[in-house]
């Protein structure tokens, strides 16, 4: 089921987000500690609309509070992702952007980031990778 709203989503009990954020929340984005974090300080950016004007507004919170992040010394990098449609790993069906806070050492082998999605395609820069069919 797709929802419109953040409320909607949230009523319905399905979010991954109930620790709300303060100081980072804004009229275009409430922002959220993942309930399932994958490092420490992983946050949802979730847009108060699901439009591609709010969507927008997400990323763009994500990425300042990423850069402050980093600033701040409380992580070396980021990662910023979506997770759009069922193919794509998406379980709620309302948009949220996830910040993923690094640090140097978090993982054998960083290279390719977000390209991990799909394990065999991460690192470009080894023999495993295979250009897709």
């Amino acid at each position: 089921m797709k929802y419109e709203t953040l409320e909607s989503a949230q009523a319905a009990g399905v979010a991954p987000w109930d620790l709300q954020v303060e100081g980072l929340s804004d009229f275009h984005v409430t922002v959220f500690r993942d309930r399932f974090p994958v490092t420490p300080g992983h946050l949802l950016f979730v847009p108060n609309y699901n439009t591609i004007e709010m969507i927008n507004e997400a990323f763009y919170s994500a990425q300042l509070a990423g850069e402050s992040m980093v600033n701040l010394g409380e992580c070396d990098a980021y990662n910023i992702g979506i997770n759009q449609g069922a193919a794509a790993g998406q379980t709620i069906m309302y948009p949220h952007i996830h910040l993923i806070p690094r640090k140097t050492g978090d993982c054998a082998d960083p290279i390719g980031g977000v390209r991990g999605v799909i394990p065999s395609q991460q690192n470009y820069k080894t023999g495993g990778y295979q250009q897709p069919a």
